[in-house]
This record gives structure tokens, C-alpha cells and sequence, in this order.
């Protein structure tokens, strides 16, 4: 009976056999989780401190992606059978890559320009501007900056959703003479 014990605990911490690989796939996978619980929690307590929440959401959303890559990448070198498999995927990566950002040139163009606004801040919530539309030129409130749209709303109470590479690329009046020190 002890052997049968002692068989079963090797298995249960082996990474080569079946069983060990899902009990460290449970473990890796509960610690990831609670490291994107606490990356939230933390945001969560940071948010009411801050006036411009963009960049926090932003962080957030990324550290809470990079817990899950680096756990999946330590969990994938951990197992003996996923090691080869993940030098065939990053291999075949490249190709999908390149696939990907040409197929959503426009999206990642708004993406890139989104970084841009949050890091770079030329325009904040709550800030007056003066852009061109296909209306013509309108006189609107910057409502709210993500990383694929800034989101203003004109006099008329009407809501404009810009891609942000358009936000990027116009001339942006800013009305008001707005802070540039924070």
C-alpha cells in the first residue's frame, strides 16, 4: 500500500506522465489567475486617485495578458511534450503574423495611434476640441480615450467615435488653452 502511495505522489509532481502535467497545468493555471485577481485589485485601488484612467485600463489589461503568457510559457517549458510543440508554433508564428497585420492593418493602425494618445496625452477626458467631421468642422467634448477610438460629443448632444489614427493624423484644436504639465 505505501508503494502505492509513493507511485502516486512521483506521478502527481512528474511533469513527464499525464497525470503530473494536469496537476501542474491546475497549479500554473490558479496561479495565474490569482495574479490577474490581484493586477485588478490593484488597478481598483489605484483608479479613484487618478484623473485620466486610460493608461491604468490599459496597463491593467496588459500586465493581466503578460501574467498569463509568462504562466503559460513556464507551465509549456515545464512539460517535456509541449516544449517541442512550442518550437513548432513559434515557428509557424512568423508566418501567421505577418497574415494577421495585414489583414487588420486599419485595427492595429488604431491600436498604435490609441498607445500614442494615452502615452503622448494631447487630449484628456473632459477636454473641448475642434476637429473636422463629415459634418464639417464641429466644436465637441472629449467624452473618452481607448486604445481603438476617441469618443467626443458635439453641441448638438450627438455622440462622434473617431478612430484614433484620424485623431493621430488631424489637427486637433483644442479650445480653452488646456494644461500640458501633467
Amino acid at each position: 500500500m505505501d508503494h502505492l502511495f509513493g507511485t502516486l505522489r512521483t506521478q502527481l509532481v512528474d511533469p513527464n506522465t499525464v497525470i503530473g502535467a494536469l496537476v501542474w497545468a491546475l497549479v500554473f493555471t490558479a496561479g495565474a489567475i490569482i495574479m490577474a485577481a490581484t493586477i485588478r485589485r490593484t488597478a481598483r485601488r489605484l483608479e479613484p486617485h487618478l484623473s485620466d484612467r486610460t493608461g491604468l485600463h490599459f496597463v491593467t489589461a496588459l500586465a493581466q495578458l503578460a501574467a498569463y503568457l509568462v504562466t503559460f510559457v513556464l507551465y509549456a517549458h515545464l512539460v517535456p511534450e509541449l516544449r517541442a510543440l512550442g518550437t513548432a508554433l513559434l515557428a509557424g508564428v512568423s508566418v501567421v503574423s505577418i497574415i494577421v497585420g495585414l489583414a487588420a492593418q486599419n485595427t492595429l493602425g488604431n491600436l498604435v495611434a490609441g498607445i500614442s494618445l494615452v502615452l503622448y496625452r494631447p487630449i484628456r477626458v473632459g477636454d473641448k476640441v475642434q476637429i473636422n467631421s463629415p459634418k464639417g468642422l464641429i466644436t465637441a467634448t472629449v467624452e473618452n480615450v481607448s486604445l481603438g477610438y476617441t469618443v467626443l460629443r458635439d453641441a448638438d448632444g450627438d455622440e462622434v467615435i473617431v478612430p484614433n489614427s484620424v485623431m493621430v493624423s488631424s489637427v486637433v484644436i483644442r479650445l480653452g488653452g488646456g494644461t500640458w504639465d501633467q
